[in-house]
């Protein structure tokens, strides 16, 4: 039985078939772009692991990718591949397999953000691209802000959020990927509090590019046995933030970007941009800052070609804001545990292309010669 199981997993046809459906996926992805926008298309196609086409479930890209690691893995236990002959071989699918561990790696744990720093400011957070947060901060204390952040996978109709640092509970009612503010023309009798007193919270249809999108949530707190118990409203970039008082504690509410602390900040000396002649088009812009970890700050130059590498991140001249008062730069952020292993497997599959020529090379020159 263990035999029938790793021969049919091991076969080279389960490989075949795996790279063109990853053809098709590419081709489909691509074009579907047009119509959902970049991210959207990345999430259905490649990064699920199954999705519908109409009432059709199908493979996505990481049960693909799977099925052709265990393809890999399989093909280790053949027994006619543990020859000298085949050393080469061998080696190729060991720089095959670490090559599918460093894209699993990535998919599961990379992260993406953004890091805006103002000249003459430090930051040692990270926004991510794409999730969201709801952030409750007890600004009660004058030394310091006690922070309770739920993530956007809590955010389901109906979830009970609780916590040990609030005195109340927190019930999703309705999250929004996109969403707009409406003037609030008739009267409820839900009893409204915040923002929603005038204003109405509207999902609308998302925009194919995710960067335009406002995520929207509606919640409702109970508990308290307030006059803050009530149904509250948030959209992301909100300007006049939500806020709570019971029983003598403070607290502010924000929708906000998911944020990454890291053990290091960033302080940004000064921004320099160059432009086109004759044009307001930036040819190229740079950030002088200092790293600093342990209180010890040490002067870097990030460029538009030139990132600043350390302790896993990678940080990339990617944009800036002009103000009235000064300039901010916009720094990409990118974590990528498996960066390395597209360099590592590379070269081992070099490795094992190159001995498997050598150690045929003889009998192919008497071939040859007859």
């Amino acid at each position: 039985m263990k035999r029938e199981i790793i021969k049919i997993l091991s076969s080279p046809k389960l490989f075949v078939y795996c790279l063109v459906w990853l053809m098709v996926l590419v081709v489909v992805g691509t074009v579907s772009q047009r119509d959902i926008g970049l991210f959207a298309s990345q999430q259905r196609y490649f990064s699920s692991y199954i999705f519908l086409f109409g009432p059709i479930p199908l493979p996505g890209g990481r049960i693909v990718l799977v099925l052709m690691l265990t393809n890999l893995i399989a093909m280790l236990f053949k027994q006619n591949l543990w020859k000298m002959k085949k050393i080469g071989v061998l080696i190729v699918h060991l720089g095959g397999i670490m090559l599918l561990v460093g894209a699993g790696l990535t998919a599961i744990f990379s992260s993406e953000g953004s890091m805006v720093i103002e000249e003459g400011s430090r930051s040692n957070t990270v926004d991510d691209y794409h999730a969201t947060e709801l952030a409750i901060i007890n600004i009660s204390e004058q030394g310091y802000d006690e922070y309770t952040v739920f993530d956007q996978a809590l955010f389901s109709s109906g979830n009970n959020l609780s916590h040990e640092n609030l005195d109340f509970d927190i019930t999703i009612l309705e999250y929004m990927d996109n969403s707009t503010l409406e003037n609030r023309i008739v009267d409820s009798d839900i009893q409204y509090k915040g923002m929603l007193k005038n204003f109405s919270l509207k999902e609308i249809p998302r925009d194919k590019d995710d960067m335009k999108n406002r995520p929207g949530i509606i919640f409702q707190i109970s508990g308290s046995f307030t006059d803050s118990d009530g149904t509250y409203g948030l959209i992301f970039g909100q300007s006049i933030p939500a806020k709570l008082n019971i029983d003598e504690k403070r607290y502010v509410m924000s929708l906000q970007k998911k944020k990454t602390y890291l053990p290091f900040a960033i302080e940004l000396l000064d921004f320099k941009k160059v432009m086109h002649p004759g044009t307001q088009v930036a040819k190229s812009y740079s950030s002088r800052i200092n790293l600093i970890e342990n209180n010890i700050p040490r002067s870097v130059l990030i460029e538009m070609n030139k990132p600043l590498r350390h302790k896993g991140y990678t940080f990339y001249q990617a944009s800036f804001i002009e103000g009235l008062d000064n300039e901010a730069t916009v720094l990409a952020a990118v974590h990528n545990y498996g960066r390395l292993f597209p360099y590592i497997s590379s070269i081992i599959m070099s490795i094992g292309l190159l001995v498997h020529i050598l150690t045929n090379l003889p009998s192919l020159l008497k071939k040859n010669k007859k």
